[in-house]
C-alpha cells in the first residue's frame, strides 16, 4: 500500500519559500504569536499543540535529501526563477543543526481556556543565522486553530448540557452527553484524529477510532485504565440502518430482536425510524419487545434520525411513558424508566443542542434521559476564521537590537496586531498578555511554557493532565 509522503521542508505555503531574502539584510532574529481575534466565542481551549510540535518540529525533522528535492520541486514549481527556495540556507541548516529546528516555541498548558485577543503561542529562532525559519513554520503551526476551534466548541456544548443536567438531573451523566459522530464527515483520517482528540479533552463518548489512536500515541492515554481520565473514550454497540433494513420492512421486529438478543446486558443503541419510527417504539419496543427490554440488564438507547428534533423526542418521550412508565426524580422532571434512553444525532449543532434541551427542559423533562451525536458540525463545519485565529511577527532582532513590528491596516482595525515579545500573565482564571522588559526576571505568573527548543521537547502533557487543567474551567456548576 501506498502512501503519501510530503517532504518536510515543503510543509509551507509557496510564497515563503522567497521570503529569505525579503526581511531586512541585518536581521537576526523573527518573533511571532499566535492568538484568537474573536469570533463565535470570545474564549479558546488549547489542544493538541503537543501532537503538532512532536509529529511537526521534534528531533530531525528533514534528511539532506529532503534538501535535494525540495529545491527540485521549487526549480519548477517557480519556472526556474532565481531566488526562490533557499537552497544554500537549507544546506547550512542541515550541516549546523542535522536536520534539527533551531527554534523555540512556548505556549500555555493545553486545556487552559484563555480570553480572545490574548498570545497564546510564541515561537522565535534560536541561530540568528536562520532567522526565516520562524514564519517559515507557520502554516503548520497555525493549523493548531482547528484542533482549538473543535475543544472550544465542544466545551461550550459541554456547559449548556451540564447546566441542564444541575437543574434538572444527574451532573454526573455529562462525560457521555455529547458523542463523537464525525469520522465519516471531515477532510482526512488526520481531521478526524486531531479534532476527534480535541472533542474527548471534554467528554469520554466517541465513535471516532482514530482519535483514540493519536491520544495514545501522544497523550500517553491508557486503554486498559482505571481511571475514566487516563482512558481516551467508550463506546457500545449500535445499529445503523443497514442493519435494521436488511431484514426488510416485514421483519423489522426480527431486527430488533436480534439487538436485544446479542447484546443481553450493558447499553446498547438502535436506530429506530427506518420506516415509522412511532409504531417501532410503540408497538415494537414498547409491545412485542416490551418485556425483553424491561428483563435486560442494562439499558436500550433508541435512535431517531429524522424529523424535527424536539417533535420527534417529545413524541418518543411520552409513547415511552406510556408503554413502559415513567418517573418523576428527586430535583421534580419527568423521566422514562431507567431501562430506556434516547439519543439525537441528526441536525446535531452548537445551536440545535441548546433549542432541543431549552424545550424539552421547558417542557418537563429531564436532560438524563437523552444525550447527542454530533457529526460534520462539530469536527468539520468550523474553519480558521471561526476564532479568527492568526500568527503574527510582533518583534524583530536586527543587528543585536529588538524592534516591535506590527500590522495597523486602515480598512480594517480589528485585523491589527500587536507589537513586541510576550509574556502572558497568569491571576487565577484570567490572562493578560504583557510585552517582555528587556533584563527583566521572568514573571513567576508567566503562562507561557517553553514546549521545544532547538528540536527537543521540554513539555509532555497527558491525557489526564489536560483533562483536569480543561474541568477547572467549567462553568455549569454555576448553575447549582
Amino acid at each position: 500500500m501506498q502512501s503519501l509522503r510530503l517532504n518536510p521542508i515543503l510543509n509551507t505555503d509557496s510564497y515563503k519559500l522567497t521570503h529569505w531574502w525579503q526581511y531586512p539584510p541585518d536581521t537576526r532574529h523573527i518573533y511571532s504569536y499566535v492568538e484568537s481575534r474573536g469570533g463565535m466565542f470570545d474564549e479558546t481551549m488549547l489542544a493538541m499543540l503537543q501532537y503538532i510540535i512532536k509529529s511537526n518540529f521534534a528531533g530531525q525533522v528533514f534528511k539532506f535529501d529532503d534538501v535535494e528535492e525540495a529545491r527540485r520541486i521549487a526549480h519548477a514549481h517557480f519556472s526556474g526563477r532565481a531566488k526562490t527556495f533557499n537552497y544554500e540556507g537549507f544546506k547550512s541548516l542541515y550541516a549546523k543543526h542535522g536536520g534539527r529546528l533551531p527554534l523555540r516555541i512556548r505556549a500555555v498548558k493545553e486545556g487552559t481556556v484563555v480570553k480572545s485577543h490574548n498570545a497564546l503561542i510564541t515561537i522565535e529562532n534560536t541561530d540568528p543565522e536562520f532567522y526565516w525559519l520562524t514564519n517559515w513554520a507557520e502554516t503548520v503551526l497555525l493549523q493548531v486553530w482547528y484542533p482549538i476551534t473543535v475543544a472550544t466548541l465542544s466545551r461550550a456544548i459541554k456547559q449548556v448540557i451540564g447546566k441542564a443536567l444541575v437543574r434538572t438531573g444527574d451532573p454526573g451523566l455529562l462525560p457521555f452527553k455529547l458523542h463523537d459522530f464525525g469520522f465519516r464527515g471531515v477532510s482526512s483520517k488526520e481531521s478526524a484524529a486531531i479534532g476527534g482528540a480535541a472533542h474527548l479533552l471534554n467528554f469520554q463518548g466517541t465513535d471516532t477510532l482514530a482519535a483514540i489512536q493519536i491520544l495514545n500515541q501522544f497523550y500517553s492515554a491508557d486503554l486498559s485504565a482505571q481511571n475514566p481520565l487516563e482512558c481516551a473514550a467508550y463506546s457500545i454497540p449500535a445499529s445503523e440502518h443497514s442493519t435494521i433494513t436488511a431484514w426488510g420492512e416485514a421483519n423489522e421486529l426480527d431486527a430488533y430482536a436480534n439487538m436485544l438478543e446479542n447484546c443481553p446486558e450493558g447499553i446498547v443503541a438502535c436506530v429506530s425510524d427506518s420506516y415509522d419510527i412511532y409504531n417501532a417504539v410503540r408497538n415494537l419496543w414498547g409491545g412485542a419487545l416490551r418485556e425483553k427490554v424491561l428483563q435486560r440488564a442494562g439499558t436500550l438507547v433508541i435512535r431517531p434520525d429524522s424529523g424535527e428534533a424536539v417533535t420527534v423526542l417529545e413524541e418518543l418521550f411520552k409513547i415511552v411513558s406510556e408503554k413502559f412508565g415513567y418517573e418523576v426524580n428527586r430535583k421534580g422532571w419527568k423521566t422514562t424508566v431507567p431501562r430506556v434512553r434516547f439519543i439525537q444525532g441528526d441536525g446535531v449543532n452548537f445551536y440545535t443542542i441548546q433549542n432541543i434541551t431549552a424545550q424539552l427542559t421547558r417542557k418537563g423533562w429531564s436532560q438524563d434521559i437523552w444525550s447527542y451525536g454530533m457529526g460534520g458540525a462539530l469536527l468539520q463545519q468550523v474553519n480558521r476564521d471561526t476564532l479568527k485565529f492568526a500568527l503574527k511577527c510582533s518583534a524583530i532582532d536586527r543587528n543585536g537590537q529588538w524592534h516591535n513590528v506590527y500590522k495597523n491596516p486602515k480598512t480594517d482595525p480589528s485585523k491589527a496586531s500587536r507589537g513586541g515579545r510576550f509574556n502572558l500573565l497568569q491571576n487565577g482564571k484570567e490572562f493578560a498578555t504583557v510585552e517582555v522588559v528587556e533584563g527583566a526576571p521572568l514573571p513567576t505568573n508567566n503562562a507561557l511554557e517553553t514546549i521545544l527548543e532547538d528540536g527537543k521537547v521540554l513539555r509532555d502533557q497527558t491525557l489526564a493532565e489536560v483533562r483536569a487543567i480543561a474541568s477547572t474551567y467549567d462553568t455549569y456548576l454555576d448553575a447549582a
